[in-house]
């Protein structure tokens, strides 16, 4: 019988208590038990052996002495690393993150501190030579894993346990509960966004059998996958606003100006997207029921947000996924060692590219050797704190997973590079697979992403000046603001406090919109006309809102959504005086960024508004074809309902707020 979540679960019998203790004292968990702490044996006495041959003026490296330091680390983990991690939770947040490595470096120093054998004394001295031990160890754990990810499960496992153990105790059950989810335990929904993934590029990699956890669950029967268009503006704030919160039009780029207060918005910068959240939100967000918001751009209403940009926070006390990440000798000092290791395959790959003089390509030097360990580090946090959620049984989970976008941006979204990326994100769904054996619920997983990547040269490349400076020489120096998101751009004359239209724009700037339609790296100029918006193109005009075109017409090379979307996209909040999209090849989809990116999107043209969406084979689509970010949040709201996740469904949401705007429209009739 399935187990209601707002209801306490039943009291556990006697029988089950000796099901749990049998279980705990199983002969598979006792060896592997076993097997982990000779592992963990091997690995620090090879560590403290390549350490101590390393460090000066060492006494002598006797086997029989480091056999006795192991043991030493091995106490003093055993008693130190549970007090540190108290630390470690109570801090949350940036305390959590520093403490987290001095963990691994302070049970380190106290060994060598205390060893009899006396072989290295000074503070600076012992600090330095536990620096080496945790980097040796990292790097050894990471080769005796051979590339797997068993370390990582099992210490998530070992979380997950402990989190299932705090429940029950605050519960009221016994201290032992280690009891897995029975069958009929209530579902939960994952819902795990591959940033920037076109259909295009993930069907490809699953025929090429790269990715063998999704390959499995679609050659299996189990999911399916549909692409879906996410339209204008293709960019993850707009798509998370329509998927979380089904509010689209707020956002008309992923950068842009507001008139009314002078603000340049950048939707990504933590007090920009807490101010954009309000006008999201209507309290009935994808997440609102008992949800939970991890590395999003919104909370979608969740009553958890982690690492969610609006809120601006890192974790805090309550999430022990964070603290137990940091604190753990797997986690982020793992992760630290590892970045460094990305940072040098990165460099390589960017040489190669170099010598190869592989074409398009941008400079992958700078920020972008930050970004790459960054954001392996995100998404190993990410997928802890999923786990920890898994274990307090959390009814609906949404995780935004950056690994792929902010490679292929750099790299190109089909480059063996980002094709490695994905091949990663792919076996974090075969870890999240492998943790469901802990979780509170029987947990389905949606994959979806919230938009794709074009590639091409960018716009500077091909024409040798940038999108800025070509209007600043058509607008003779007059103050335009030209924000841009890949190969869209809306540009604003921000010496009027209003939006213009096309007359007003000519009679300021006759050039202006003749000299960009003119250009051959501007694919369209759309401006408001007096009857509707006005797309121009080098050769043809076409009238949005009648559908009438004069000459060639502008919208051919950009797909048969191109009209609907930019008739949407005009509807949006704050739209620029002018919407540039930069051109396209018919032939190979190459679009021109007007920022420096090899892999862009934010505009049309190519995959960059061809999403994915991978789910349960059996469950029912409402729409077939799925349009816009707005309708993929009203289909997995109603996959939610369809699983008893919603305490009411949409359609009552809106029955509801009609019979409220009733007597109000009343009094409007009556005067």
């Amino acid at each position: 019988m399935a187990v209601s979540p707002h209801e306490p679960p039943p009291a556990p019998t006697t029988r089950d208590r000796g099901a749990e203790l049998r279980a705990l004292l199983s002969w598979r968990r006792i060896l592997n038990r076993l097997r982990a702490v000779l592992r963990s044996g091997l690995v620090t006495f090879v560590v403290l052996t390549a350490t101590l041959w390393l460090m000066p003026g060492v006494a002598s490296a006797d086997i029989v002495d480091t056999l006795g330091l192991v043991l030493l680390v091995a106490g003093v983990g055993a008693v130190l690393r549970p007090l540190l991690l108290v630390g470690v939770v109570a801090l949350g947040g940036w305390g959590a993150m520093l403490l987290g490595v001095i963990v691994q470096i302070v049970v380190i120093v106290v060994a060598l501190e205390i060893d009899p054998a006396n072989r290295i004394s000074g503070l600076p001295t012992l600090v330095v030579a536990a620096i080496l031990a945790v980097i040796f160890a990292a790097i050894l754990d990471w080769m005796l894993d051979s590339g797997t990810d068993d370390t990582f499960v099992k210490e998530a496992k070992r979380l997950m346990r402990g989190v299932r153990r705090r429940s029950a105790r605050q519960a009221g059950g016994p201290f032992l509960t280690l009891r897995r989810p029975r069958p009929g335990t209530e579902p939960g929904l994952l819902m795990i966004q591959f940033d920037g993934l076109s259909e295009p590029v993930l069907r490809w990699a699953v025929r090429a059998g790269n990715l063998p956890t999704l390959g499995h669950w679609l050659r299996s029967g189990s999911h399916t996958m549909r692409g879906w268009h996410t339209g204008l503006p293709s960019t993850t704030p707009a798509s998370q606003a329509g998927i979380l919160h089904g509010a689209t039009r707020q956002i008309p780029g992923f950068r842009w100006y507001e008139k009314e207060t002078g603000k340049l918005i950048v939707s990504t910068r933590p007090r920009d997207a807490a101010m954009i959240e309000p006008r999201l939100s209507d309290g009935r967000g994808l997440l609102r029921d008992g949800g939970v918001s991890i590395g999003n751009a919104f909370s979608g209403d969740a009553v958890v947000n982690l690492l969610t940009v609006s809120h601006a926070a890192l974790p805090g006390r309550s999430a022990r996924g964070w603290a137990a990440f940091m604190a753990s000798p797997y986690g982020f000092t793992r992760a630290l060692v590892l970045g460094v290791g990305e940072v040098i395959t990165e460099l390589h790959q960017a040489r190669l590219q170099r010598r190869r003089n592989l074409l398009p390509r941008v400079s992958r030097s700078g920020a972008f050797l930050a970004l790459r360990p960054a954001s392996m580090l995100l998404r190993d946090v990410n997928i802890s704190l999923i786990a920890e959620q898994m274990a307090r049984g959390a009814p609906s989970i949404y995780c935004d997973l950056v690994d792929y976008d902010e490679v292929a941006h750099h790299a190109g979204p089909a480059r063996p590079e980002s094709m490695r990326q994905l091949e990663s994100l792919d076996r974090m769904l075969g870890v999240l697979e492998r943790l469901a054996s802990e979780a509170a619920r029987r947990y389905h997983i949606v994959v979806l992403s919230d938009h794709g990547q074009s590639q091409g040269a960018t716009f500077r490349q091909r024409y040798g000046e940038t999108l800025d400076e070509l209007v600043e020489r058509l607008c003779a120096g007059s103050p335009p603001m030209v924000v841009s998101s890949g190969n869209l751009s809306l540009l604003y004359l921000t010496e009027f406090r209003h939006r213009l239209t096309r007359a007003e724009i000519d009679r300021a700037h006759p050039r202006l919109i003749p000299g960009l339609a003119a250009h051959p790296g501007v694919g369209l100029v759309v401006v408001r006309d007096e009857d509707g918006p006005v797309v121009f193109g080098t050769s043809g005009v076409h009238r949005l809102r009648d559908n009438t075109v004069e000459g060639v017409d502008p919208l051919l090379p950009y797909g048969p959504h191109a009209r609907a979307d930019l008739l949407r996209h005009q509807e949006s909040a704050h739209v620029g005086d002018l919407v540039l999209i930069s051109c396209v090849d018919p032939v190979t989809e190459e679009v021109a960024a007007f920022e420096e990116l090899v892999g862009s999107h934010g505009g049309l043209g190519g995959w960059q508004t061809e999403a994915v969406l991978v789910h349960p084979a059996r469950w029912p689509v409402a729409r077939p074809e799925l349009d816009g970010p707005d309708a993929v949040h009203f289909q997995l709201v109603d996959w939610l309902d369809m699983l008893g996740l919603r305490t009411r469904s949409l359609v009552a949401d809106a029955e509801a707020a009609a019979l409220e705007d009733e007597p109000r429209l009343s009094r409007t009739r009556d005067g």
